[in-house]
């Protein structure tokens, strides 16, 4: 999977609304190592397979309603024939319900909850109104009383540079070198920053005194959604993190209705954290595999 593959799978996600967050060139691009993607086209299809901690496993075709039966047989075939047990991720209830239909009652359908989206009502991020949100507006106020030389500024190609200084020093405190996770993750999001014209993103960062402590990048999903895919800052200073949720939702994604903020993964920081932002629906993820 390289750049030049981008046209071609934008082609393929924009011809429905798909709403898992990871059905996007920009996640599966950045990615694709860790995941060790590949991709092929069968009869008007994208097939893509992806592996990780030595589980191999496929995503949902993307393609036309017509004609899905004969190309999941042949993903069947396909895994069958590398002796790899029958596994799809990631699956949209909608494509549970034509697989169902395929082979009624043959597969173990399993909601995924750890990788569930979270979507939020982009003017809830944005106006943060009501009790609820109380805490959040502390922060955004302590942080604005305490650096009153903050600034937020779109994210451009000029500002890359400093936004990759900011990932590596975010990963100095985090400690990337012990963790292959963070380590991953750090590499997926500097590779991005350094596609950043290629890819065609959306982002925002905050300066503090001129340097930058904080940067965030998305684009639009689907029709009235935007996915964010990164959101880093400096973790010694308190209230940033809402700062810039909430200044990139209202300078970027107002026209929008909905905001994703991807999964939780299954961590009981991240999963506190994501709920405290109240979203408005959960995007269900689903496991297939043969009985």
């Amino acid at each position: 999977m390289t750049l030049a593959q981008k046209p071609l799978f934008d082609k393929y996600f924009s011809r429905r609304n798909y709403e898992n967050a990871h059905f996007n060139f920009t996640n599966l691009f950045m990615w694709r190592n860790i995941y060790s993607i590949k991709w092929t086209e069968v009869n008007g299809y994208l097939v893509i397979k992806a592996g990780y901690a030595g589980e191999q496993f496929m995503l949902q075709p993307f393609g036309p309603d017509q004609g899905v039966e004969a190309v999941l047989e042949e993903m069947a075939a396909y895994m069958a024939a590398q002796n790899i047990p029958f596994m799809l991720r990631g699956v949209e209830k909608f494509m549970v319900d034509m697989i169902e239909k395929w082979r009624p009652g043959y597969f173990n359908v399993i909601s995924d909850r750890d990788n569930f989206d979270y979507v939020y009502n982009t003017k809830d991020l944005i106006e943060l109104k009501g009790r609820k949100y109380h805490s959040k507006k502390n922060h955004i106020n302590s942080f604005r009383r305490n650096y009153s030389g903050h600034q937020y500024l779109p994210l451009t190609l000029e500002w890359t540079a400093n936004c990759i200084a900011n990932q590596i020093e975010w990963c100095q405190k985090k400690g990337c070198d012990d963790d292959p996770t963070l380590r991953g993750e750090s590499d997926a999001i500097i590779e991005v920053l350094n596609h950043w014209n290629e890819l065609k993103l959306t982002g925002g960062l905050i300066t503090i005194n001129g340097k930058v402590e904080a940067f965030t990048f998305g684009e639009q999903l689907n029709s009235d959604t935007a996915v964010i895919h990164v959101e880093k800052a400096n973790p010694d200073i308190r209230g940033i993190y809402p700062v810039i949720n909430q200044m990139f939702c209202k300078n970027a994604w107002q026209h929008l209705a909905y905001i994703n903020r991807e999964e939780d993964m299954g961590l009981e920081g991240l999963r506190k954290a994501k709920e405290s932002y109240y979203p408005a629906k959960m995007i269900e993820k689903f496991v297939v595999t043969v009985k």
